[in-house]
């Protein structure tokens, strides 16, 4: 995973993988550069149709949690905060 987070592009990963980070960083960084012959690059790798759909999902979804975090001056917990959330979380759960 270290690998991957330094540069999936080296790291030792399926092929398939590669082509859709490839694919999902270009999405991230430059979307109006995407074309239709990037995702063909990516289905001749293998991936499957619904596997991109997955994916794309992923990335829109987290495009729109960071573009708000950004809007809204959002900061990071401290560390002491990330464990009294966890410890919150394991008891209460998501619900209100």
């Amino acid at each position: 995973m270290q690998r991957v987070l330094a540069d999936y592009r080296s790291a030792p990963i399926d092929d398939k993988l590669r082509a859709m980070l490839g694919f999902v960083e270009k999405l991230t960084l430059t979307p109006a550069e995407v074309t239709q012959a990037d995702a063909a690059a990516v289905r001749a790798k293998g991936v499957s149709k619904q596997a991109m759909i997955d994916a794309i999902a992923v990335c829109a979804g987290f495009s729109v949690i960071v573009r708000i975090a950004d809007a809204t001056d959002f900061a990071l917990s401290t560390p002491e905060g990330f464990k009294a959330g966890a410890k919150a979380l394991l008891r209460f759960g998501y619900g209100l």
